[in-house]
């Protein structure tokens, strides 16, 4: 018998493969200099180190003033993981304030007024908003006209139509009562509520948590729980970054503000991706409406002044371009870990609180050039 044929090998040791020249090989620093987030992690290292510095010994980083600015920034993190996706997307929405005031408001007239369960408030509220938000996209998309328009004639619409609301049907513009209403809700506590308060008891119970000493809280942990908020902010921010850079969807979103047409040729979905991008916006606003209400039991028809242009902030801080198809939804918790940081700790540290913009302004501009000039330095643009 005759030996068999040996097997054809693929390539012989020390044989140099071939390679497809148009493919350019990036290294791993390279790669690591041009993510969009590198802005907003060098300004939070930076924050961090400055506020370590000159407020430590204030209470700032104790349990209760880690507690304290990680609430603020889960605040802005939530609104700014919808406006992440939206700017990627090549689009803006500049009524996510006045969307906060709306939702609040039809969650406590409702509630309040109405005498609906507050459960089925919460979700006619989540149902108006994103109805809200797809009539954004839709004449976005129908029109042509530019978003910052759209929604800028949304902000005014929302806002007055809110306190025209308000006034028409209580003859106020806060409406109280909604924690009495929310006893023994079923959905209330998702958005309201706190998680890990056994937890939190036996470090009370250890000493690593201060207790009250006096008033009808006497020995209850100064800090009782984890507040839904920040669950909402990290649930966020995971869903946010899984679907921008593990789907196909996420793809699309990058594709539509990149080049629209480009992306049309190629068969996405350009129209249905930016209109969804509005409903998510509109999504993350009345979640943090809905936050805010169950924690203060109230809503109030001016609430949510000035958030859209925070969430903007912060998704700039965290890297995004504002021409679209660019940035990061971990960047954009990090520029709003950056907003509240330095919110609560310019308090902290005495200094005072009209400055906080002025130090929002500088760490705005510093990480939009170290963005611009590290890219630039990278890739050659000019």
């Amino acid at each position: 018998m005759g030996d068999a044929s040996p097997t054809p090998q693929p390539a012989q040791a020390g044989q140099a493969v071939a390679r497809d020249e148009r493919v350019k090989d990036i290294s791993r620093l390279r790669k690591m200099m041009i993510r969009p987030e590198l802005g907003a992690i060098t300004g939070t290292i930076l924050v961090f180190v400055y506020f370590f510095l000159v407020a430590s010994d204030t209470g700032m980083f104790g349990p209760e003033g880690i507690m304290n600015w990680s609430t603020v920034s889960a605040q802005f993190m939530i609104l700014a993981v919808g406006a992440c996706l939206l700017m990627i997307a090549g689009e803006f929405d500049l009524s996510i304030g006045s969307m906060i005031g709306f939702s609040g408001i039809i969650i406590a007239l409702l509630s309040v007024s109405m005498g609906w369960p507050v459960w089925a408030a919460i979700i006619a509220a989540f149902v108006l908003s994103l109805m809200i938000g797809a009539a954004n996209g839709y004449l976005v998309i129908k029109t042509g006209l530019p978003s910052f328009i759209v929604t800028l004639a949304s902000l005014y619409i929302l806002r007055g139509l809110t306190i025209f609301i308000s006034i028409t049907t209580t003859r106020k513009t806060i409406i109280g009562g909604v924690k009495e209403a929310a006893a023994g809700d079923w959905l209330a506590p998702v958005f309201g509520g706190k998680i890990l308060t056994g937890l939190f008891s036996w470090l009370a119970d250890v000493g690593v948590i201060a207790k009250f000493t006096a008033g009808t809280r006497a020995g209850q942990p100064v800090i009782d729980g984890v507040p839904m908020l920040m669950v909402w902010a990290i649930g966020l921010v995971i869903f946010g970054h899984i679907l921008l850079t593990r789907t196909q969807f996420g793809n699309w979103i990058f594709a539509a503000g990149g080049d629209a047409q480009a992306a049309r040729y190629v068969g996405v979905p350009v129209a249905r991706v930016k209109i969804l991008m509005f409903v998510f916006t509109a999504f993350t606003a009345t979640v943090f409406a809905t936050c805010q209400v169950m924690e203060f039991g109230s809503a109030a028809a001016d609430r949510g002044l000035l958030k859209e242009f925070e969430a903007i902030i912060s998704v700039v801080i965290g890297g995004a371009l504002l021409t679209g198809g660019y940035g990061s939804v971990i960047g954009a918790a990090l520029g709003a870990l950056i907003f509240g940081v330095v919110q609560q700790g310019l308090f902290f540290a005495g200094v005072e609180s009209s400055l906080f913009r002025v130090f929002l302004g500088v760490i705005l501009l510093l990480a939009v050039v170290l963005n611009t000039y590290i890219r630039r330095l990278i890739t050659g643009e000019r």
